[in-house]
């Protein structure tokens, strides 16, 4: 990483030192700041979304826009943020808050934005489940209340180019091959918690995933996003779990050319090319040694040679751990690293928002937003109960 670090100084001096007219052209490196924060901007109805972003007083949205604010991050990742149809709710949000400055944080705007359909709340017309009932958040092809509710939004200051964008909303869980599927424990028969029915509709997706391509410095970085279940809230056939660990291979395959068998919504197949520019983003719901996810979740990821991991951490997660306590003491993540503050009992404070870029991309440094208590930034701890991850890197141009 040090020798990283120090060819970046070494580019970034070249940059000053050419002509203002070789940058409008394209030449050169750049300095490009990617983040992803799950905001906690769901509501519980349909359309609640819209009516508290239709001002600029909601208190909740204007930490929200806050923290991105101080943050100033080039692309963006907003996990749970309903989806409206039109970029209403993104658009609403951009111009009440994003370019207001909130507590003399300074405004920002972000030309381009972002936006699909997601799988939570969606009916499926089946007992997914199992209670007997085929209807409820439970039963819909990712938990939800109604279709839309913990979408997903992509903000940028680059070109999004909307003709490549991929998305795999649809696709099925039982395509993927040597898929995980959840096992009921009371039967002989493996991987039988769902019906073939329900296996022949079930969706892997519990929200979607997105390869966004974002126009950099002339080239082609893909922006690959999503948000996994929780792996929690099942039962001894860990449904939400094995869901999970599939939900996290799905983006470890497409960038390293085991996807020969995913198709997206567009009916193409595969995944990146060689040599592609990518940073993966958002809440992964799983923690490299703690919580409840199937071992060796995340790892599918963090352990890729086509990855980086630059571990961003803060004083304030140290602090936390500390001050909490309950499960958090006997953790085997260092709490430097963790970006979720949840339930001090089970399952503690744990790493689960991730930022990571591919080779060919360079990282110069990257941080939690989770200021310490004396710190007068504290009060925004509590805007979402995760904290946003931000990396910097070095896109070098064309």
């Amino acid at each position: 990483m040090r020798i990283r670090v120090l060819l970046a100084c070494v580019l970034l001096g070249a940059v000053a030192a050419q002509p203002a007219q070789a940058e409008q052209r394209g030449f050169g490196p750049e300095k490009v700041r990617f983040s992803t924060f799950n905001a906690s901007l769901n509501r519980s109805a349909a359309g609640q979304l819209v009516a508290d972003l239709s001002t600029p007083d909601n208190a909740q949205a204007r930490k929200v826009a806050e923290v991105i604010q101080l943050d100033r991050p080039d692309v963006l990742l907003i996990n749970e943020f309903d989806y409206v149809p039109d970029n209403q709710a993104a658009e609403l949000f951009r111009a009440n808050y994003l370019r207001r400055g909130q507590n003399g944080a300074e405004p920002i705007d972000y030309p381009y934005a972002y936006t699909a359909p997601v799988n939570t709340g969606v009916p499926s017309g089946l007992d997914f489940n199992r209670d007997g009932r085929a209807d409820g958040p439970d039963d819909a092809y990712g938990f939800g209340l109604f279709p839309g509710q913990y979408g997903m939004l992509v903000l940028s200051k680059f070109p999004i180019d909307r003709s490549g964008v991929r998305t795999f909303q649809n696709f099925r869980w039982k395509d993927m091959p040597g898929a995980l599927l959840p096992d009921d424990p009371a039967t002989p028969a493996k991987a039988d918690w769902y019906s073939p029915q329900a296996l022949d509709v079930f969706r892997l997706s519990s929200k979607s995933h997105w390869d966004v391509p974002l126009r950099i410095k002339g080239q082609t970085v893909h922006f690959l996003v999503s948000h996994p279940t929780p792996p929690a809230f099942d039962g001894a056939e860990d449904r939400n779990g094995t869901r999970n660990h599939d939900e996290i291979r799905l983006w470890a395959d497409y960038i390293t050319g085991k996807a020969g068998y995913l198709y997206d919504d567009k009916g193409k197949r595969g995944g990146l090319p060689r040599g592609a520019k990518f940073v993966i983003a958002g809440d992964n719901n799983s923690d490299p040694i703690d919580g409840d996810s199937v071992p060796g979740a995340i790892q599918q990821l963090l352990d890729s040679r086509r990855l980086i991991d630059t571990k961003p951490s803060s004083r304030g997660a140290v602090e936390a751990a500390e001050t909490q306590g309950g499960a958090n003491l006997k953790h085997g993540t260092n709490p430097r690293y963790d970006t979720g503050d949840f339930n001090d009992n089970a399952p503690g404070n744990l790493r689960v928002d991730y930022v990571l870029p591919s080779y060919g991309l360079i990282p110069l440094h990257s941080e939690v937003f989770w200021p310490v208590a004396s710190s007068p930034l504290a009060r925004l701890n509590d805007t979402s109960d995760h904290h946003l991850v931000g990396l910097t890197l070095l896109v070098l141009g064309r």
